[in-house]
């Protein structure tokens, strides 16, 4: 493997180096009334390259002056960006041109007061990518097809309300910024991993509590809906996130050492809460007569025993 870019590696604060892309479309509707018609919204994924932390911007279509918009939100709540890196999307290179004609424009007045200085020295550069060049975006096209796949496959033919879609796009930005890096702690009951989220407000991602369907609760069918869409979500997203961790350990070493005695893992199990990240410390692995450990002792939070090792999953930085 070849090292990482530079952006991907240099101390900065969190979504300092960014990339951007777009999944959709999505059929939404203002109102439930009668008679309005769907029309397609498309959802706007902004991604940290240091930290993978994310963000995700409801749009309402493909023009330059809608993703202008977004990224107005997007700096407002996460603050400065200095460089953002995307595809040669037209939106994309009709903001980076009216943004270009922005500064210029602020550069070139007579008084230039402290307020103008300071844009200027947060001007916002834009990268793009060589055309049929996906890969050149690997960390923030694979963050779309994540969403969009299982969101196509959640939502089905369900159309959903502006509202309604964007509440299910700051969830799942809430389920994505949840994914553990790397370990923190050497005690499973405690807050042992470091998380994207940790990077945005210095502490785990946390949500209202999902509702049971089984439960009496006087709320809203599309409330308890909306919540059981984000519930399926995850589900479906994190069993494939541990999926790929397993396949990860794979392929950057043999597979026959991929657990060891004191490591960090992820269980995978069922019926996982949203948002509830199993995690235990290996305490012995039971070699077969291959010499392959297929079944480990591990110490979770609520004490020890036996797994699978295909239900264990070394965290992305292991």
């Amino acid at each position: 493997m070849s090292n990482l870019p530079s952006h991907r590696v240099q101390e900065s604060t969190a979504f300092y180096n960014t990339g951007v892309d777009y999944a959709g479309p999505f059929q939404v509707t203002w109102s439930r009334r009668r008679g309005v018609r769907s029309q397609k919204a498309y959802l706007c994924l902004f991604v940290c390259l240091a930290t993978k932390a994310l963000h995700l911007e409801l749009a309402s279509d493909l023009s330059t002056a809608t993703f202008l918009s977004a990224l107005k939100r997007f700096v407002a709540r996460r603050g400065t960006v200095k460089n953002i890196y995307s595809d040669q999307g037209t939106n994309f290179i009709g903001a980076a041109n009216a943004l270009n004609e922005l500064y210029d424009l602020l550069s070139s007045q007579i008084f230039v007061d402290a307020y103008t200085r300071e844009l200027l020295e947060h001007r916002i550069q834009f990268h793009f990518n060589p055309p049929a060049a996906p890969h050149f975006g690997g960390i923030w096209e694979a963050n779309v097809r994540a969403v969009k796949t299982h969101l196509y496959r959640t939502i089905g033919a369900q159309i959903l309300t502006y509202e309604e879609l964007n509440t299910v796009f700051v969830g799942i930005e809430c389920i994505l910024n949840s994914r553990p890096l790397c370990q923190l702690s050497s005690e499973p009951g405690d807050p042992l991993v470091l998380t994207p989220a940790h990077f945005l407000m210095q502490s785990p991602t946390n949500h209202l509590p999902v509702v049971d369907q089984d439960v009496s609760v006087r709320l809203g069918d599309r409330y308890k809906f909306i919540q059981q869409l984000l519930s399926d979500f995850w589900k479906r997203w994190s069993n494939e996130y541990l999926s790929s961790l397993q396949e990860r350990s794979k392929w950057l070493k043999d597979s026959s050492s991929k657990l060891e005695v004191g490591m960090l893992v992820l269980v995978k199990s069922e019926n996982t809460p949203v948002l509830s990240w199993p995690l235990a410390r290996v305490l012995e692995l039971y070699p077969g007569a291959d010499g392959v450990a297929r079944v480990a002792l591990i110490k979770t939070s609520g004490g020890v025993c036996k797994r699978p090792a295909v239900k264990l999953c070394p965290l992305p930085n292991q």
